[in-house]
């Protein structure tokens, strides 16, 4: 997630740069048509919204046919359409660089399935969760170290993965893992094959990436899915969509839709087709998931 993720350890930004091109010639020629600040008016009157991804399937990526796909940039399409928006870009980044990119200006939105938490909700305004998520593992086929939390990863000191800038880096530091021990792979498919080659004991990302990573892997297999332990409170997890924090306007009335495309099934239906199920459809509020 995919995804979606949070700070990498305080430092990075999660789940989980390349391409200004005519997008900022866009932004540049909407502003000068459109009040400043006025994100929603500049983005209809440009006909184009540019959404930040990166690359996590199934959240936001590039299909093997070079379609721009995934579950936020398809729920983004639905939405911006029915905002008057016609036309979605896909600007591409690491995760880390997602909300550096959002706030430098390079994308209109982070559209990732990112994790709202406190710390990003210091720094931009997510619209509520579309998903809530659990995480899980991946290890080898048979769980020989009984990795089933973050606890067990410190018990047996297995040798620990995630992605760059994932929540799970957060968790595993709250569990008592070391951060400096902690080894920092490209995504989940980087993930499987560590853990494959026996180069890492396990990987942690969100229940769902990990289920779709092992589907075809006859050596590696995806834990029960569980809530990570943080201050002795469980953690679920939600994914949004993150707008600068001047963007008001903007983020309200994306809000707007998502509630309407939950209330009438749009929403589910729009995900299901990314692997998502039931149990992962949510109430949560941003803003519950801010404090």
């Amino acid at each position: 997630m995919v995804p979606h993720t949070a700070p990498h350890a305080r430092h990075a930004i999660r789940r989980r740069t390349l391409l200004l091109g005519t997008g900022g010639a866009l932004a540049a020629a909407g502003c000068a048509r459109v009040p400043s600040g006025d994100s929603l008016a500049r983005i209809r009157s440009q006909g184009t919204v540019r959404l930040g991804i990166a690359g996590e399937v199934p959240y936001g990526y590039i299909d093997d046919q070079g379609e721009f796909t995934g579950e936020a940039p398809e729920l983004a399409k639905a939405v911006f359409q029915r905002l008057g928006v016609g036309s979605v870009q896909p600007v591409a980044t690491d995760f880390a660089s997602l909300i550096p990119g959002l706030n430098s200006q390079q994308f209109d939105v982070v559209s990732a399935g990112m994790y709202i938490n406190k710390e990003r909700c210091a720094q931009v305004l997510f619209s509520d969760p579309e998903y809530q998520m659990l995480d899980s593992f991946i290890v080898r086929k048979g769980n020989p170290k009984g990795l089933r939390g973050y606890e067990d990863v410190v018990r047996t000191k297995a040798k620990f993965a995630t992605g760059a800038g994932y929540a799970e880096i957060e968790y595993a530091v709250a569990a008592g893992y070391p951060e400096k021990d902690i080894v920092i792979l490209q995504d989940q498919v980087a993930g499987l094959n560590a853990v494959e080659s026996g180069r890492v004991d396990v990987f942690a990302g969100t229940a769902l990436t990990t289920r779709e990573v092992v589907r075809k892997s006859t050596r590696a297999e995806a834990t029960e899915p569980f809530a990570a332990v943080v201050d002795g409170k469980k953690k679920i997890d939600g994914g949004g969509f993150a707008f600068r924090p001047t963007d008001t306007e903007l983020r309200d009335a994306f809000n707007a839709e998502i509630h309407k495309m939950k209330k009438s099934g749009e929403l589910f239906r729009i995900l299901r087709r990314f692997g998502f199920t039931e149990s992962e459809m949510t109430e949560l509020t941003a803003k519950e998931l801010c404090r």
